[in-house]
C-alpha cells in the first residue's frame, strides 16, 4: 500500500471513530427539542440518549468474535452502513419510539467503530512507531466526545435537530467507499467454528438492563421504580451466569480469561475511571456554564477549544515519551495529577467565575486525559499475547464507555442530592432577623414598586427572587461538589499503579496491536 493510500485509511477509519463517539453525546443538548417536535414527555425522549448507550455497551466486547466470524473487511464496512442507514432514519422519525429503536441499531452498527478502527491504525504503523499510533488514534478518543455537545447545541439552534443524524450520511458513505477499497484482512483469520448464543443472551441481557438501571435510575427515582429493581437483578443474575459461562467454555463470545493478565486488569479499573472523568467533567462543564453563569451554548464550546488543541499536542507527546522508553506509569501519574488539579480548580467555583477562567481550567483537564489515553491503552495489552491484544483492547474500550455511563448516571444522582442539601441549608439563614436578608427585601420590594407593582406584589416577587437565588447558589454549590468529589475519586485510584510498575517497565517501549 502506497504511502497516500495508507494515509487515506488512516484518516477514514479515525473519522468513523470519532463519529461513533460524537453521537455518544451530541443528542444531550437537543432533547428539548425533540420532544417538543414529537410530541413526547422529555423521560421518554431521554431513551434515545439510553437505546445507543446500551447498544453500543453491548456490542464492544463482542467485536473481537465478530470480527473473526463475519470477516474484518465485511463486519466494519456492514457497520458503517448500518450506523450511517439508521442516522438517516433517526433523522426521518416521525415519532419517539421509532426514533428509539433506531438508535439502538445505531449503536450496534458503532460498535465496530471503535475498536476496529484501533487496529486499523496500530497495522499502519511499523513497530517502532506504535506510540505515535497510539496518539494518533487517542485524538479520535478524546476529541469526539469533547465536540460532541458543542456541536449538537450549534446544529440544533442554527438548522434543526434532525441534522445532528443527517451529518453522519456524507461521512459514512465516503467512510464506507474509502475502506471498500483500501481496507485488507489481517494477515490471519482466526476461525470459529461454533456461535456461542448463550453467551451473546447473557451478554445483552445483563449489560442491556444494567445500562437502563444507570442511564433512567436518578430519572425514576432509583429503587422506588419497580422496574429499575428487577432490572437491577436481572443484570446480577444475567452478568454472573455469563462470567461463569465464558469461563468454562472452550469458544467464548468474551474472552474473559485475558483478564487473568493483572497489568490488563488494572489497565482496565484505569480506564473506566478515566472514562468516568472523560464523560462527566464533558457533561457537568456545558451544564454549569449554561445554566448557572448563563453562558450561551456557543460560548461554552468556546471554553473547551484551547484544551482541546493542547490535548493533541499532549496525545502526541505522550506518544513520543512511550517511544522513547519512558515508563507508562510515569506518564499516567502526571494526566491524573492534572486532572485533579482541574477538578480542585472547578471545585471552586462561584457566580462570578469568568469565561477565562474556566477556559484555563478546562486546559488542565484536557492535558491530563490526554495523557492518560495512549499510555494506558498501550499499558492495557502489553502483558497480553497477540492472540489476546483484540480481545484486551475490546474490554478495554468497553470500560471506557461504562465509565461514562458510570459517572454521568452517579453524578446526576449526586447532584440532585447536593443541590436538596445546600438548599435546606441556605433557607435557615434566612430569616426575618438577619439584617442582610431583611435589608435585600426591602431593596426588592423598593424596585418592584418602582415598576409599578403593589406592596402585596412587590413582597411576593421579592420573596420569589430570594427563592431563586438560593436555588440557583445551591446548584452552584452541588456542581463544586461534585467536581470535588471527581477529583477525589481519580486521587484514590492513583496507588493502583504500584500493582504494575514491573510489568509497565515492559509497556515503555512500541506496542503492537493486531487483529491476529
Amino acid at each position: 500500500m502506497t504511502n497516500l493510500k495508507r494515509n487515506i485509511l488512516i484518516f477514514t477509519v479515525i473519522l468513523a471513530a470519532i463519529m461513533e463517539l460524537i453521537d455518544t453525546s451530541i443528542v444531550n443538548v437537543a432533547l428539548n427539542y425533540m420532544s417538543g417536535n414529537l410530541g413526547s414527555t422529555l423521560e421518554d425522549t431521554s431513551w434515545v440518549i439510553t437505546s445507543y448507550a446500551i447498544a453500543n455497551v453491548i456490542i464492544i466486547p463482542m467485536t473481537s468474535f465478530l470480527t473473526a466470524k463475519l470477516g474484518r473487511r465485511n463486519y466494519y464496512i456492514g457497520s458503517i452502513v448500518l450506523f450511517t442507514f439508521c442516522s438517516f432514519m433517526c433523522g426521518h422519525a416521525d415519532n419517539i419510539w421509532t426514533l428509539v429503536f433506531f438508535r439502538f441499531i445505531q449503536g450496534i452498527g458503532g460498535g465496530a467503530l471503535l475498536s476496529v478502527s484501533q487496529v486499523v491504525v496500530f497495522e499502519q504503523f511499523p513497530k517502532s512507531k506504535q506510540g505515535i499510533a497510539s496518539a494518533v488514534f487517542g485524538v479520535g478518543v478524546f476529541i469526539g466526545p469533547t465536540i460532541g455537545p458543542t456541536l449538537g447545541g450549534y446544529i440544533t439552534e442554527n438548522i434543526s435537530w434532525p441534522w445532528i443524524f443527517y451529518i453522519n450520511i456524507p461521512l459514512g458513505i465516503a467512510a464506507a467507499v474509502s475502506c471498500y477499497f483500501l481496507l485488507t484482512e489481517p494477515p490471519t483469520k482466526p476461525v470459529v467454528n461454533k456461535v456461542d448464543w448463550a453467551g451473546i443472551a447473557l451478554l445483552a441481557v445483563g449489560i442491556g438492563s444494567l445500562q437502563t438501571v444507570l442511564e433512567r435510575g436518578e430519572t425514576d427515582d432509583w429503587f422506588s421504580a419497580g422496574y429499575i429493581i428487577w432490572l437491577s437483578v436481572i443484570a446480577f443474575v444475567a452478568l454472573t451466569a455469563f462470567i461463569i459461562w465464558e469461563l468454562r467454555i472452550v469458544a467464548p463470545v468474551v474472552n474473559l480469561r485475558v483478564l487473568k493478565s493483572k497489568t490488563l486488569s488494572v489497565a482496565a479499573i484505569l480506564t473506566f475511571i478515566t472514562g468516568l472523568g472523560l464523560f462527566t467533567s464533558i457533561y457537568l462543564t456545558p451544564v454549569v456554564s449554561q445554566r448557572i453563569l448563563g453562558f450561551t451554548p456557543s460560548q461554552s464550546g468556546l471554553l473547551l477549544l484551547p484544551g482541546a488543541v493542547l490535548a493533541i499536542l499532549g496525545l502526541i507527546i505522550s506518544g513520543k515519551l512511550l517511544q522513547k522508553g519512558v515508563s507508562p506509569v510515569i506518564i499516567i501519574f502526571v494526566g491524573f495529577c492534572l486532572f485533579i488539579y482541574f477538578n480542585h480548580r472547578m471545585s471552586g467555583l462561584t457566580l462570578d467565575t469568568s469565561a477565562n477562567e474556566i477556559a484555563s481550567a478546562l486546559i488542565f483537564r484536557a492535558l491530563g486525559l490526554a495523557l492518560l489515553t495512549v499510555p494506558l491503552t498501550a499499558l492495557a495489552v502489553s502483558s497480553l499475547p497477540d492472540k489476546d491484544i483484540p480481545q484486551g483492547a475490546s474490554l478495554n474500550n468497553m470500560m471506557r464507555q461504562l465509565g461514562g455511563s458510570f459517572g454521568i448516571s452517579i453524578f446526576n444522582t449526586y447532584l440532585a442530592r447536593r443541590t436538596a442539601s445546600h438548599r435546606v441549608d441556605l433557607i435557615t439563614h434566612i430569616t426575618a432577623d438577619n439584617p442582610e436578608v431583611t435589608s435585600r427585601l426591602a431593596g426588592y420590594m423598593q424596585y418592584f414598586q418602582s415598576k409599578g407593582s403593589g406592596v402585596f406584589d412587590s413582597r411576593t416577587k421579592a420573596f420569589k427572587l430570594i427563592d431563586s437565588i438560593v436555588v440557583k447558589q445551591s446548584t452552584l454549590l452541588s456542581f463544586d461538589d461534585s467536581f470535588f468529589l471527581l477529583g477525589l475519586i481519580f486521587a484514590i485510584a492513583l496507588p493502583l499503579l504500584l500493582l504494575v510498575l514491573k510489568q509497565a517497565k515492559r509497556a515503555g517501549g512500541p506496542v503492537i496491536i493486531s487483529d491476529h
